[in-house]
C-alpha cells in the first residue's frame, strides 16, 4: 500500500474521533483553565510532547502555563489546575503526580481514553478522547500502532481548546505573536 493511502486512513480516523468528544467536557476544561491561577500539564512519552505544545500555546495567550518536570516549573498550589493527558490513565508517574496534586488541593483534569482509570478517579473533571490503548484492546479500532490515534487526537483537541480561548478572550494570531519566542 502507498503512504498516501495510510495518510488518508489516519485522517479518516481523526474525523471519526471528533464526533466522540463531548462538547460539555471540552467547555468545562476551557473554563477551568481560564479560572486557574496557574496551569500545569503532564503526560508521558508522546502524550507529554502534546502537553508541551499545549503549554506553549497557553503561554502565547498570556496564561501562566507550565510543564511538570521542567526546571523552571513553579510550585503547584491551591487554585491551580493540572491537566494530565494519559491514554490509559494508569501511567505510574502520572498517577503519582495526580495524587500529589490532589493532596495539595488544586484541580485535576484528566484527558484520557479511560475515564474509570486511577487518574480519572482522582480527577475533578474528565475529557474522554477516543483511541485504543497501546495494547489495542479497546473498543475503538485503528490501523495505527500503539497509542498514535489518542496522541494525535490529543494534539488536535488541545489546539481546538486554544481556538476556544481565543474566541473567549478576543485574541487573534497577531496578538499572540507578541508572546512568541524572539531569541531564536
Amino acid at each position: 500500500m502507498q503512504t498516501t493511502h495510510y495518510l488518508a486512513e489516519i485522517i479518516d480516523e481523526l474525523n471519526r474521533s471528533v464526533d466522540l468528544i463531548a462538547d460539555e467536557e471540552a467547555e468545562q476544561l476551557a473554563n477551568e483553565i481560564l479560572k486557574a491561577n496557574k496551569v500545569f500539564v503532564a503526560g508521558g512519552g508522546r502524550s507529554g510532547f502534546m502537553a508541551k505544545s499545549f503549554a506553549m500555546r497557553m503561554m502565547h495567550m498570556g496564561i501562566d502555563a507550565y510543564v511538570v518536570g521542567e526546571t523552571v516549573t513553579p510550585t503547584f498550589e491551591e487554585g491551580d489546575l493540572i491537566i494530565i493527558g494519559s491514554g490509559s490513565g494508569e501511567t505510574k508517574q502520572l498517577v503519582s503526580i495526580a495524587n500529589k496534586a490532589s493532596n495539595i488541593g488544586g484541580k485535576i483534569a484528566a484527558v484520557t481514553i479511560n475515564p474509570h482509570s486511577t487518574i480519572g478517579e482522582l480527577a475533578d473533571l474528565i475529557v474522554t478522547l477516543p483511541g485504543s490503548p497501546k495494547d489495542q484492546s479497546g473498543d475503538y479500532e485503528t490501523i495505527q500502532p500503539m497509542g498514535s490515534l489518542f496522541e494525535q487526537t490529543l494534539l488536535l483537541f488541545y489546539d481546538a481548546i486554544i481556538l476556544r480561548f481565543m474566541e473567549k478572550k478576543g485574541l487573534d494570531t497577531n496578538k499572540m505573536y507578541g508572546k512568541h519566542a524572539n531569541l531564536e
